[in-house]
């Protein structure tokens, strides 16, 4: 298929339906998700606990790329392309690491945090090394949380930082820290898991333990007064009293969306857990459980679930057409020690058994979309998030013209010394 096609058949699909087999079977497809979203997007790649001294660095990967994520200094953090400007080595090989100095170990090239080559033996002495620096994409630095995007000239995150920031403020998440962190790949089209994170119509019947504290997994009781009561003890809890609505995905610009919304945890339950007890301290300055949670989200495939005691983040992205991977790290207080104030294992129980399940469940949907007797069927009223997401990357990909149009690729900065 051609992006024309690719376009055409976008423009073409009926209203409320799933997608058409060939948005998760068609490798031009594919290429096209990463050249239109991924590379255009803001993408969540860690926490800033995660390099916490001046040369901690750990890589991202992602399809054909990989970006070294480097603390340059306490307050600056750097995303620096690894490919080697000489012969377009890797230079960096393990996941993470730490030195002030990056060496190329195919001819020793080497770089500091900033990308500026400082070292580069038997070249000419007039090797013009300011025009040799690693490349870099941009970076930001949210609520502790790290995001990269491959374009030149993306989408600012102004509006996320400005309000998504002021409401995650009581958490300080800038003072939290990853406690446990998990890839879970699954054998499906990255757009299966996207779509079924969007939706609760299937929690009910797949996720019990979720299901028996979480209030959306049950639009059937009447919870309306209950989210007021929520918003009021969140609020008294020392929370935000803002609660922006949910701008999903291009409202501040493309790739750029974020959302925040709260909604109540039933049946005792104060936060997301086995029994619905504590499983760590407190977060920033709240004070109190409030009975609720919160949902945030930063572009199109990073997620998250706030509780009083604990942060869940899911990171979606593709590992190639038919494969795809989520990447969850738990944060708690960034003084709490593991065995004295939380148990690793249940911290991450509830979130680990429900992305097991699915897991299951995206790869038995990826199964049958590869039938050659599937037909998208209609989707449910509690599948509106789901369908707020198809619409979005429908129109994404219906697109023929445009920066963000068929063909569109970013070009990525030089860093000078």
């Amino acid at each position: 298929m051609t992006p024309i096609e690719i376009s055409r058949l976008a423009a073409q699909q009926p209203d409320n339906r799933a997608l058409d087999p060939a948005f998760y079977t068609s490798e031009a497809v594919y290429r096209q998700d990463i050249e239109r979203i991924f590379m255009r997007c803001w993408l969540y790649a860690g926490h800033i606990s995660e390099i916490p001294r001046v040369g901690d660095w750990f890589l991202y990967e992602l399809d054909r790329e990989s970006v070294i994520v480097i603390r340059a200094a306490k307050d600056r953090v750097n995303a620096l392309v690894n490919v080697c400007r000489h012969r377009g080595s890797r230079v960096c090989v393990e996941p993470k690491g730490r030195g002030k100095r990056l060496t190329c170990r195919y001819h020793g090239w080497t770089y500091d945090a900033e990308g500026a080559l400082k070292a580069a033996a038997h070249m000419p002495e007039d090797l013009d090394r300011d025009a040799l620096g690693l490349r870099q994409v941009q970076c930001e630095v949210l609520a502790g949380m790290i995001y990269l995007n491959f374009a030149e000239d993306p989408a600012p995150l102004a509006e996320a930082q400005r309000e998504l920031g002021a409401c995650l403020a009581p958490y300080a998440l800038d003072q939290a820290k990853v406690a446990h962190r998990q890839s879970y790949p699954m054998k499906a089209n990255w757009k299966l898991a996207v779509e079924n994170y969007c939706e609760c119509y299937h929690c009910a019947p797949a996720h019990p333990e979720y299901s028996r504290g979480h209030a959306l997994a049950d639009p059937d009781e009447k919870h309306e007064a209950a989210y007021a009561r929520v918003h009021e003890r969140a609020v008294a809890c020392g929370l935000s009293p803002a609660q922006p609505d949910r701008k999903y995905l291009d409202a501040p610009g493309f790739g750029a969306g974020y959302g925040y919304s709260r909604y109540p945890l039933i049946r005792g339950h104060v936060t997301g857990s086995r029994d619905g007890q504590p499983v760590a301290p407190l977060l920033g300055r709240i004070t109190d459980y409030f009975g609720g949670c919160t949902d945030f989200e930063v572009g199109p495939v990073t997620f998250a679930l706030a509780y009083p005691d604990h942060v869940v983040i899911y990171a979606f992205k593709p590992l190639d057409r038919d494969h795809a991977d989520c990447d969850i790290p738990w944060l708690v207080r960034g003084d709490a020690e593991e065995g004295e104030d939380y148990d690793a294992a249940a911290l991450t129980w509830l979130w680990d058994v429900t992305t097991e399940a699915d897991k299951r469940i995206i790869e038995r949907n990826a199964q049958g979309v590869n039938s050659r007797f599937y037909v998208p069927g209609p989707l449910s009223d509690m599948e509106y998030y789901t369908l707020a997401f198809l619409q979005w990357y429908l129109d994404v990909m219906s697109r023929t013209e445009g920066p963000e149009g068929a063909g569109a690729s970013p070009s990525l900065g030089v860093v000078a010394s």
